[in-house]
């Protein structure tokens, strides 16, 4: 018998799903739909085996869903505008077009090694002028509708590149390139005014049944939705400063207010205190970022005013400037109230600040309670509050609201965390802002005729800055309005603009505007959207975003562009070290059996690191190309897919990716030495072992596939596999074969196309429907129990489905583990729970 041929197979049957355009959708089926869809890859150079992880389980979903028959959409394309492009022009004088367009050519040939059952018809990416055209058109849209203002906002600003940093490109406080000490600035930026849907946003989380409940939370907690008080302080300086705070109860527990160091009093109080003005030039040496901004060491200055408590005039708080304090949130001003926050006990601590409990636990003393190093944000009773002594806190929250609405001093208000989205980007790769700067009649957007505004032909990156800033051609033009010399915009839009509606395009790549809405109303909401967790705010947020402004344009007919979401574990790899402390590729690595690693060219012995996720720079990643020249591509998707439940990591291992390999050759003898069978269609006839573990295999492989979970699948795959009994009946052995081959389908598929040819059969397996399992037979004659003694489980029992409680008792008491643990004394009881457990009490 020869032995499966990966490499042979796979090409031909690819070659032959090809030629038969076999996975190209159409848009006016009588099929159901279904739109499988993994998050779209940046064209970064090439994918290493871990990128395959969640394209596998994509395409599982796509084959078992086109063999229940529906109309199956599975696109593929690539977002390929972004900083790794810039990077490589700057680093080696290249194109970022051409060095874009050659990691694709490369990335698409990998990805078409692994059989995905993808429509390259509907292929683009997102740098292609035809598709940022449509997003030009929808940014228009998007600013007539009032989606879209520009508006002053903080910037990183590197001033040596003069260059604006994303957060990411600012380490320790100074610019990635240039080591230079960032520093903040007031830039004019474009917004998408995101916040006019905090509420629905947030509503709809509620309607996403099938997203990971982590991911709903997620988003939850970064829209921030808070219920507090507005109220006002009266100042030394006679104004009066407006606060936010979702903790009114703890006003008596007050000892400081804060300003941020970009308030408009904090701006007007620096220019007559020189130290202020310092110390707002040390706060705008930290990011924009609000993580490291609120991990930076807390800093404050006392500008020397003080604020009236607004229920003791007498009563005089310091108001200091503080840089844990953002503009962006409430507004831009706080009360601090140390013994119940844990940012303001720091603060007080350091400035010397009194630190007064005002909500203590009820089993505590209010006299005696103190607070140490770490604030008391527990629930409790009101103390040290005079009238509003011994309440509980929501009850001390009403009280004060109630009070300062009545004076005209406060107002109830809702506030949310989640900010209006800044898309300019002053980078070159990336969507040109479609937008005119005239010095008559300011701002004018480009007509839809001149759709798109291309990038420049070339990029200077020798420049200091933004290259489009400096094309002495390309930002020059005329206004639309008036015919006059202006200028473009020379920002570009963020890329995660890019991903928030790729996935409406892809319904008609054809269309003449940005979507068709016949192929939308059809193909949306997507149904199964797999990646990484990484991506469960912002991305899926403005995605969410994106789908409700285009609803309301009229572009979609839904609010949710993904109505399941499955987010996949990593896959991981050790990691290796060579004696100089670099990086090794693990084929660079001999492992010996002892357990030592040694550099192959060298013989050096070399470390071996904690199995982490697969990362270039650590360079712990492995090429697919290599696994698929010796096992095949099967090999690699079955080895993802086996053993690990899919949404936790996995480790690969050679030793693995071999005991799959000889899996799949133990399922092509099974095919392939199959030559006493009757004709394909012969139907079996009764109700062996073998028809019952076949349609048992059938029923649960269904549902472990239809709610992703893949290692249980390929668990009861491994079991039908191995009740297939070369004595069993010929037309039961040919239904077991066929069901077998039927069920790996979707996951070895290629395998599965030269098995079903073995067994005789003419048409692919791509084209034959999912086999459905005959319930009479899925249904099992017997039973297995659980037997315990005193809740300790000491045995098990296989009784008649139908047993009486009698039966089963007396069956549990004849087990072997039962009898010993009972050492000769009589049950006092034994309670049947049926078919489920028998708990014997002595």
């Amino acid at each position: 018998m020869a032995r499966y041929n990966a490499k042979e197979s796979e090409k031909h049957w690819q070659a032959k799903w090809t030629a038969g355009e076999i996975f190209r959708a159409p848009n006016d089926s009588a099929k159901p739909k279904y739109y499988a869809l993994e998050m779209f890859p940046y064209p970064s150079g090439r994918i290493h085996i871990g990128h395959t992880r969640n394209y596998t389980m994509g395409d599982v979903i796509a084959r078992f869903r086109r063999a229940q028959g529906y109309n199956v959409l599975h696109p593929m394309g690539w977002d390929a505008f972004g900083l790794p492009a810039e990077n490589a022009a700057r680093a080696m004088n290249v194109d970022p077009r051409a060095w874009t367009y050659e990691n694709i050519a490369v990335m698409k040939s990998q990805l078409k090694l692994m059989g995905l059952a993808i429509d390259w018809s509907r292929e683009f990416a997102t740098c292609d002028p035809d598709y940022y055209k449509h997003q030009q058109k929808l940014f228009l849209d998007f600013y007539k509708a009032g989606f879209v203002y520009r508006s002053e906002a903080d910037v990183n600003w590197d001033p040596v590149d003069m260059t604006v940093l994303a957060n990411e490109q600012v380490i320790d406080g100074r610019g990635w390139r240039s080591g230079a000490l960032v520093e903040r600035r007031k830039l004019a930026q474009w917004f998408f005014k995101i916040t006019a849907f905090a509420d629905d946003l947030l509503a709809g989380l509620d309607t996403l049944e099938r997203w990971p409940e982590k991911v709903r939370i997620m988003q939850k907690n970064w829209i921030g939705r808070s219920e507090g008080l507005r109220f006002t302080f009266d100042l030394s300086n006679s104004e009066k400063l407006d606060v936010f705070t979702t903790r009114p109860d703890t006003l008596f527990g007050a000892s400081f207010v804060a300003l941020s160091p970009d308030h408009p009093l904090t701006e007007e109080l620096a220019k007559t205190d020189k130290g202020l003005r310092d110390f707002i030039v040390e706060c705008r040496k930290v990011g924009t970022a609000e993580a490291e901004i609120e991990t930076a060491p807390k800093l404050g200055y006392d500008t020397g005013l003080t604020a009236a408590h607004p229920f003791d005039p007498d009563w005089k708080l310091p108001v200091m400037v503080a840089n844990f304090v953002l503009m962006g949130y409430g507004t831009g001003a706080i009360f601090g109230c140390p013994a119940h926050d844990q940012r303001d006990l720091d603060f007080a601590r350091k400035y010397h600040l009194s630190v007064v409990p005002v909500v203590v636990p009820a089993d505590s003393d209010p006299k005696t309670f103190a607070v140490g190093d770490e604030a008391y944000v527990g629930p409790g009773k009101l103390a040290n509050s005079r009238f509003l002594d011994g309440m509980d806190v929501e009850t001390a929250k009403r009280e004060v609201a109630t009070r300062l609405e009545a004076r005209g001093a406060g107002r109830r208000t809702v506030n949310y965390r989640l900010r209006d989205w800044l898309v300019s980007r002053q980078r070159p790769w990336g969507c040109p802002i479609p937008m005119v700067h005239c010095p008559t009649c300011g701002v004018v957007p480009v007509p839809e005729a001149l759709l798109p505004v291309k990038l420049p032909d070339t990029i200077n990156f020798d420049v200091r800055g933004n290259p489009l800033d400096h094309d002495p051609v390309w930002k020059h033009t005329t206004c639309p309005s008036c015919g006059t010399a202006a200028l473009r915009d020379t920002d570009t839009l963020d890329t995660f603009v890019d991903s928030s509606w790729y996935f409406a395009r892809f319904c008609d790549t054809q269309a003449k505007a940005p979507v068709d809405r016949d192929a939308v109303d059809y193909w949306l909401p997507v149904d199964q959207y797999i990646g990484g967790i990484e991506h469960a705010i912002l991305h899926l947020l403005y995605a969410r975003f994106f789908t409700r402004a285009m609803k309301k344009l009229g572009y979609t007919n839904v609010d949710e562009p993904f109505a399941g979401l499955f987010t996949q574990g990593m896959l991981c790899h050790e990691t290796y070290k060579d004696q100089d402390g670099n990086w090794l590729f693990p084929e660079e690595v001999e492992k010996r059996a002892d357990g030592t690693a040694v550099r192959k060219s060298t013989g050096e012995s070399v470390t071996v690191g904690p199995s982490i996720k697969m990362s270039k720079s650590k360079k712990n990643v492995v090429a697919p190309e290599g696994i698929v020249d010796v096992y095949g591509a099967d090999t690699i998707r079955w080895f993802m897919l086996s053993d690990t439940p899919p949404e936790r990591d996995v480790e690969w291992t050679d030793e693995g990716a071999a005991g799959c390999w000889r899996f799949v050759q133990r399922i092509w003898r099974l095919a392939e030495d199959a030559h006493d069978l009757p004709l394909p269609g012969t139907k079996p006839q009764g109700a062996s072992e073998l028809r019952r573990a076949v349609h048992r295999a059938i029923a649960a492989v269904t549902d472990d596939v239809e709610h992703l979970r893949f290692n249980r699948a390929v668990a009861q795959i491994y079991t039908l596999a191995g009740a297939i009994d070369a004595k069993a009946a010929a037309a039961d052995r040919r239904e077991a074969l066929e069901t077998l081959v039927l069920l790996i389908g979707p996951m070895m598929p290629h395998l599965a196309e030269s098995c079903w040819q073995a067994l005789g059969h003419k048409e692919l397996v791509a084209d034959t429907p999912w086999p459905k399992a005959d319930p009479a037979l899925v249904k099992s004659d017997t039973v297995t129990i659980a037997v315990q003694v005193n809740g300790k489980r000491r045995g098990e029992i296989t009784v008649a489905a139908d047993a009486g409680e009698e039966a089963v008792k007396a069956a549990a008491l004849k087990d072997e583990g039962v009898i010993r643990s009972l050492e000769g004394k009589a049950p006092k009881r034994i309670i049947v729970v049926p078919q489920r457990i028998v708990n014997i009490v002595v």
